[in-house]
């Protein structure tokens, strides 16, 4: 007799455990992933409940079937769905079923099942980064004369040059820089509450002892980029931080064109691997610097810069032969060539 138990799981306890505690607390997912997560598992019970006939109340993990999913992604397909969102929804699927089996054994073969489902083909596309011009327009936007200025301009040197996920650069307290050691360094705390460190550049280092001379006196433990309520400060959040970002592109496009008109954290973050990758940077080493968990991500990523740069390679080449006379063009080659001495 097959021994089911995963009719008697609660699914809707599970899935608010899942948001609510599991992705802000122990993934240390933004508020905007929990949102998107959200949302995917959203339109999934709406698929249920108008494809299938399952009202919200007779949801079980039953309904987490392959045949289910598989339908989804073709129900997603059939509505006009990006196949990128058409993928990152059935992502959201598969990591809360996987949270699920790791809660409970019994449901682990759910997600092994649903895990069997194939992601939609996505075109790939070039990857979107700043010209060292515009990179260096919009670091430098924000001037010196006010307090709030200095700041602003200490977050984007930061977020460049550590290529963070801005929600690890929102979640800095002073105690994760170390700065008096031969090789200074940041600590990072990315998805899942792992921590990696980040080397700092020596002017990187010469800036935040200014900052931390201004903005932390006393060196007591607290948020390292903040504003304060009632006397108090707090972290800034990660909209905050993106507000800063796109006002300090929106001033730097005024004198630099190569400043795009879409400029937003992540674009800084693409920016500076790229950067590391175009000066031979190898990818284990961006990998880390990233926090990326397998390097199928960061190779997956950096395919089409890897053509980029032979295309300019080959350019460079050809430029090289063209503006040279050919060889066999050259008279004392010539006479050679075709001579019967």
């Amino acid at each position: 007799m097959k021994y089911e138990r995963k009719k008697d799981k609660d699914f809707w306890q599970m899935a608010r455990a899942f948001l609510h505690d599991y992705m802000p607390a122990v993934r240390n997912q933004s508020d905007k992933s929990s949102e998107a997560y959200k949302q995917s598992l959203n339109t999934y019970l709406a698929f249920l409940k108008s494809e299938k006939g399952i009202a919200d109340e007779k949801v079980t993990f039953d309904a987490f079937c392959r045949t289910n999913v598989k339908e989804f992604v073709e129900w997603l397909s059939g509505k006009n769905y990006a196949p990128k969102t058409i993928n990152l929804k059935l992502t959201a699927i598969r990591s809360f079923l996987k949270y699920c089996g790791d809660e409970d054994f019994e449901l682990r073969g759910v997600h092994n099942d649903v895990c069997t489902v194939k992601k939609v083909k996505e075109e790939k596309k070039p990857i979107e980064y700043l010209q060292p011009s515009a990179t260096k327009a919009i670091l430098s936007s924000y001037d010196t004369r006010t307090a709030k200025h200095r700041r602003n301009r200490m977050i984007l040197i930061l977020l460049y040059d550590t290529g963070a996920r801005v929600q690890e650069l929102a979640d800095l307290n002073i105690s994760a820089l170390h700065l008096n050691v031969p090789n200074p360094y940041v600590t990072l705390t990315g998805k899942g509450r792992k921590t990696r460190n980040v080397p700092l550049m020596n002017k990187t280092v010469e800036h935040l002892k200014k900052y931390l001379c201004e903005f932390h006196p006393d060196m007591a433990e607290a948020p390292l980029f903040y504003s304060r309520f009632d006397g108090v400060p707090h972290h800034l959040s990660t909209d905050s931080i993106s507000l800063i970002l796109k006002t300090a592109a929106d001033k730097a496009r005024e004198t630099c064109p190569d400043v795009p008109n879409n400029v937003h954290c992540h674009l800084i973050r693409k920016t500076k691997a790229m950067d590391l990758y175009r000066n031979g940077v190898p990818l284990p080493f961006i990998m880390q610097l990233l926090g990326h968990e397998s390097m199928s991500t960061t190779s997956g990523f950096y395919a089409f810069a890897t053509l980029e740069m032979m295309s300019e390679a080959m350019n460079k080449a050809a430029l090289a032969f063209t503006d040279e006379e050919k060889l066999w063009k050259k008279p004392a080659l010539k006479k050679l060539l075709y001579s019967l001495d």
